[in-house]
């Protein structure tokens, strides 16, 4: 491997260097006032990405799964729920919910967009839950109620939320978003005829602030997206150990405040984000022009119709996954893969009673998929080299296969 001109698969470095005197100049702010806690530098955040969400509040969180534990909590979910979610997302997703004192269930997902199929979704609420003598949506599965759903917008592209909305009103489900991977990404409600950010659609929304998202902290922070003013003052009291006032406590809450410097950090980098996901979507129009033009047999990500996603990553399929990821990293290339194991055949989730075949899009898509090097640094000529290593690694097996029955009927002759 040349590590003297390997490709990382993420850089985190350049951009930093490039914000390098901002940055330095909000931290020596924050040791001379002595303000670590809360204060002016998280409310300015707060405000401004908000307004960045197209939402009218935002509340800063110590990380993307706390984010996503309050918005439940706040939302309603209470004690012994059923969530409904995807197999096909980080475990945070589900932590979040479990944390939340619920049990997570799960829908496959639509095998273009690898985010929750509504009409998988749709079959889950009609035939696999019933009403209780009250009224109330049950899992048969679980014999427990079932009061949200949570559509995990994946990879940098938001979920089909009108129909998942539309679902939730009729069996009157609240509609928590992950957006965790989608800061800035927008989708086209027909609903409200007009582009909608994600963070804003349903009744709140998480969204991670991870060192390696498309807005990243240099540590752990996250954030809640709300229209709901009272969710989102429950939020504040929840990840302030449960006080609305200090020592004056409302319930048992968490320590899951957003550090200062974090903020202040993140105040930085906001004006950059539509500049940096604009960078994103070049170079996967980029990355798809080159693999349609080496006809490289793999597949691409596929957009959805009325979808403007923000690339967190750029995820492709093949057949010979492992082999694909060898061969790059021989090449000093890095790749990734999200995920390679869905949530429910992990350990963690045995005890859920999922088995191998539950849900089969996303074990289909978990065993192909790897995740390109993608960040807003990235070069043309990297993407060139990625993509010439790709077509390398496909012809050389198209080759193999071809050879293959010709060897066969030649040892067979001898």
């Amino acid at each position: 491997m040349n590590t003297n001109h390997g490709i990382p698969f993420l850089d985190l470095v350049t951009q930093h260097m490039d914000l390098e005197e901002e940055l330095v100049t909000v931290f020596r702010r924050a040791l001379i006032s002595a303000a670590f806690i809360g204060g002016p530098a998280v409310e300015a955040f707060e405000h401004d990405f908000a307004k960045f969400s197209g939402t009218q509040h935002a509340v800063g969180v110590a990380s993307g799964t706390d984010a996503l534990r309050f918005a439940l909590s706040a939302a309603g979910v209470e004690a012994g729920d059923v969530v409904v979610t995807v197999p096909h997302t980080f475990i945070a997703t589900t932590e979040a919910i479990s944390q939340a004192g619920a049990l997570p269930e799960f829908v496959d997902i639509d095998e273009r967009t690898y985010n929750m199929d509504p009409a998988k979704l749709g079959a889950y609420l009609e035939n696999e839950c019933s009403r209780d003598g009250r009224g109330r949506l049950v899992s048969r599965r679980s014999r427990r109620r079932v009061t949200a759903v949570v559509p995990v917008h994946l990879y940098g592209q938001m979920a089909d939320m009108d129909p998942i909305l539309e679902l939730a009103e009729r069996y009157n489900l609240i509609v928590v978003e992950d957006a965790c991977q989608a800061h800035g990404a927008e989708y086209f409600s027909r609903r409200a005829n007009a582009w909608c950010k994600a963070g804003s659609m349903g009744r709140a929304a998480a969204f991670s602030f991870y060192p390696g998202k498309n807005l990243g902290a240099c540590g752990e922070a996250g954030a809640v997206t709300t229209n709901d003013a009272s969710l989102a003052q429950q939020v504040r009291i929840l990840r302030d150990h449960g006080q609305a006032k200090k020592y004056y406590h409302d319930c048992e809450g968490y320590n899951g405040r957003l550090d200062a410097i974090q903020a202040a950090i993140l105040h930085v980098k906001l004006p950059h984000l539509a500049g940096w996901n604009e960078q994103r979507r070049q170079h996967a129009a980029d990355y798809d022009r080159m693999l349609d033009a080496a006809a490289t047999n793999v597949l691409r990500p596929h957009v959805a119709e009325g979808s403007r996603p923000v690339y967190h990553l750029y995820v492709i399929r093949t057949a010979n996954r492992d082999g694909m990821i060898a061969h790059l990293r021989a090449a000093g290339i890095g790749t990734g893969i999200h995920y390679p194991i869905p949530l429910h055949l992990q350990k963690a989730y045995d005890s859920l009673g999922y088995s191998t075949g539950s849900f089969p899009v996303s074990e289909a898509a978990a065993a192909e998929i790897v995740s390109l090097p993608m960040y807003p640094h990235l070069t043309v000529e990297q993407q060139e080299r990625v993509v010439a290593e790709i077509a390398s690694f496909t012809g050389a097996c198209e080759t193999v296969q071809l050879e293959a029955p010709e060897l066969a009927e030649t040892g067979r002759a001898r």
